[in-house]
């Protein structure tokens, strides 16, 4: 209990709390969600503090994340979690591993990217999104716009988290946006999946507080 602060064990404790009334309320069967809610929340917390097990947690999350997103048709969800999500994440556990603070293995040295790698981020970012257009296009995925957008955010945060930058958190973040939004339109059809939303809407904070404790963590780091 020592390794987290009050206020994060508060986090997380209320982000649960939040999940599970969710669920009761408006879902109460799929237990696959709620596992995939409370695998993905627990994920964040230790990745606030930099810890490589976030990253083993958010491959089982993307799994589990793919299969709900099969159910609604998502499949640029399903896609993106199992063909892109989850073996980043797998990339990145790695590369947290072999770059610990101090041969700290519960916490990562935090790494600065380069103006010339930015660019060539958002390069392979472009060349992602239309690809992956044209084959979500194909599969018939259900509000393709936003599905689209979400493979977008969702490839920046993959790649800023693999190279270990604080902001990865912020394209979380963006991604937790437009999730949000994509699952609204599917609960306009399907009450349950309110208990989704609102999962993400508890991701977006957890990502956002992810980002001030990654920049208080790289402040430390760089002083140290």
């Amino acid at each position: 209990m020592k390794y987290f602060s009050k206020f994060e064990i508060g986090l997380w404790c209320s982000s649960v709390a939040l999940i599970l009334i969710s669920f009761f309320i408006f879902d109460k069967t799929n237990y696959l969600t709620l596992a995939a809610s409370l695998i993905g929340v627990t994920s964040l917390i230790f990745a606030a503090k930099g810890n490589p097990l976030s990253q083993a947690l958010m491959i089982v999350f993307s799994i589990l994340y793919g299969i709900i997103s099969y159910t609604f048709d998502y499949y640029g969800e399903m896609i993106t979690y199992l063909g892109m999500t989850g073996p980043m994440a797998l990339f990145a556990l790695i590369s947290w591993l072999r770059n610990p603070y101090k041969g700290k293995k519960s916490e990562v040295r935090v790494n600065k990217i380069s103006g010339k790698e930015i660019i060539f981020m958002f390069f392979l970012t472009a060349a992602v999104t239309v690809i992956f257009y044209f084959i979500l296009e194909n599969f018939g995925t259900a509000n393709i716009i936003p599905s689209t957008l979400s493979v977008t955010t969702s490839f920046i945060a993959v790649y800023l988290t693999f190279r270990r930058s604080a902001y990865y958190a912020l394209a979380y973040a963006a991604n937790d946006a437009v999730l949000i939004i994509l699952w609204i339109l599917a609960a306009l059809t399907d009450i349950s999946y309110i208990s989704v939303i609102i999962c993400f809407v508890v991701f977006l904070v957890n990502d956002l507080y992810g980002f001030i404790s990654w920049k208080r963590m790289s402040a430390r780091q760089n002083n140290g």
